[in-house]
């Protein structure tokens, strides 16, 4: 898969989550300088990628992630790459990269079928919580239809060409469609709001601290919020029974905190649409 790269590792997670196979898929390589980094990416299935302003001195390195991809790829494994080499906050295609197509390449002169998916994926706003998210998996072409010359040089413009313009011509930035719930979900949404906002207010200005003038703000909060969030539902559920609650009324309380949050989420989309 090639897709375009608007925001971070988020863009990767959506993709992900849309597959039952795992996804292997490139990233940039100074995410994997400390040894743990290092480990832990390399179980979710990345693969260090360098570019020059991550040191020239390191783009060797980049001969090892060309041949692990075409290794993948062979084994039938599903590759995905942003085939734009860096993250920008817009939905305007970068110029391409050459990777995929010599991955591509490499796979074809390996004599392995190939099919290749253009992928996009957009958002209705980079900053707001409570966004919309339109994913777009297109027809998978054919590699060799996108690598049919014998020169290497204008097989990579080629491939590049056509997937601009596959690519190019299915972002679409997702609407919010009009709804008719919003008077119902005001009460809900209202507790919801108020059960969450300290946690939420805590969380939002420590990574925003840590990501600010960075493409890592979305990607980060989610990530903080997947472990959290548990965790403190784990330590509320502590505190209640410490305090004798009830056993009905504390699940009662544990399951409906999700619910909260979610129709304070769907009002907030449904009052700044309408």
């Amino acid at each position: 898969m090639v897709a375009n790269h608007p925001n971070s590792f988020l863009d990767a997670i959506i993709i992900a989550a849309h597959f039952k196979e795992p996804i292997h898929f490139l990233a940039r390589g100074d995410a994997f300088r400390k040894p743990w980094h290092n480990r832990l990416l390399r179980l979710l299935h990345m693969i260090p990628i360098y570019r020059i302003s991550e040191g020239r001195e390191n783009l060797h390195k980049n001969e090892y992630a060309i041949e692990r991809s075409a290794e993948l790829l062979q084994q039938n494994k599903i590759v995905l790459i942003f085939i734009e080499g860096i993250c920008l906050h817009t939905h305007s295609l970068q110029p391409f990269k050459k990777g995929a197509a010599r991955i591509a390449l490499s796979v074809i002169k390996a004599q392995h079928p190939l099919r290749v998916m253009p992928v996009t994926v957009s958002y209705n706003s980079f900053t707001a919580f409570g966004k919309h998210i339109r994913l777009h998996l297109a027809e998978p072409i054919e590699a060799k239809q996108l690598l049919p010359y014998e020169d290497d040089a204008k097989n990579f413009q080629y491939f590049n060409e056509r997937l601009y313009q596959q690519i190019s011509g299915i972002i679409q930035i997702p609407r919010v469609s009009q709804t008719h719930y919003r008077i119902p979900l005001a009460i809900p949404a209202l507790i919801g709001f108020f059960l969450h906002i300290p946690l939420y207010t805590l969380i939002k200005k420590a990574v925003y601290a840590k990501t600010k003038g960075t493409v890592f703000f979305d990607s980060v909060m989610f990530g903080i919020l997947l472990i959290v969030y548990p965790l403190y539902l784990i330590l509320l559920t502590i505190l209640l029974s410490m305090l004798h609650v009830k056993s009905s009324i504390l699940l009662l309380i544990i399951l409906l905190h999700p619910l909260l949050a979610y129709c304070a989420v769907q009002y907030k989309i449904t009052r700044n649409h309408n």
